[in-house]
């Protein structure tokens, strides 16, 4: 059954829970994200946890630094890359890897199957990255995926099995968003790469306010664009 209402996530917990319990049914999955809040399920934890936290990381474009080693190995890359095209084996990927300190993930088969639907009703979106052998048979290398909150996007999670795969599917997932003319993307959490790629934390209240503004725009981000005479 669908959350029809979360509360106000200004009034989050100092660790940003803002609420806890619920299911992951896409309504209530695409209420949350369009109101800046994520599900994050915790090992040992009965009930679902939904997020906003008190410091929230962001990849502003504007600000977008590039190394230029990964820009050398962005125009030699041997990679194919595609939007839309495998999100169910991009995320069974993201399930599967593992990341350092953490003993297992966040993406339980509840979670990907709540995305695969969210994907299916066009609210989650992945980049794939494939690589041809040489008898011309395309393997998936690589992939990230998130969710449109409502013309932002939030991504969750990417996986590679060829060096670089994903931050180069990152790269391209970004040139796809500003060619949609978004100005920024949600990434929730700092990780190193991302800092290294510029992106900045700011706080809950600027987020949100951002977010607001943004959806305000309306962009489509995925999909095809109409056509204006």
């Amino acid at each position: 059954m669908p959350i029809h209402r979360f509360p106000d996530p200004k009034e989050a917990s100092p660790e940003g829970v803002v609420a806890v319990g619920g299911d992951l049914h896409p309504d209530s999955v695409m209420l949350a994200y369009r109101q800046g809040i994520f599900p994050w399920p915790l090992e040992n934890v009965p009930f679902l946890p939904w997020f906003c936290p008190p410091q929230r990381a962001i990849l502003d474009f504007s600000r977008l630094h590039i190394p230029k080693s990964l820009l050398r190995i962005k125009k030699k890359s041997p990679f194919l890359f595609s939007v839309d095209q495998a999100f169910t084996e991009v995320i069974s990927e993201c399930a599967f890897t593992k990341r350092p300190g953490q003993s297992g993930t966040w993406i339980n088969p509840e979670m990907e199957e709540s995305y695969c639907e969210l994907h299916r009703l066009g609210h989650a979106h992945s980049v794939e990255v494939w690589k041809e052998s040489e008898g011309g048979i395309l393997s998936l290398v690589g992939g990230i995926y998130g969710v449109d909150a409502g013309g932002v996007f939030a991504a969750e999670s990417m996986f590679y099995r060829e060096s670089y795969a994903s931050k180069l599917a990152l790269l391209h997932l970004i040139e796809h968003l500003q060619a949609r003319g978004a100005k920024w993307m949600d990434i929730q959490i700092m990780t190193p790469h991302m800092l290294t790629l510029g992106a900045h934390e700011v706080s809950r209240d600027e987020f949100l306010e951002a977010l607001a503004a943004e959806q305000g725009r309306k962009l489509k981000l995925f999909g095809e664009l109409e056509q204006t005479s």
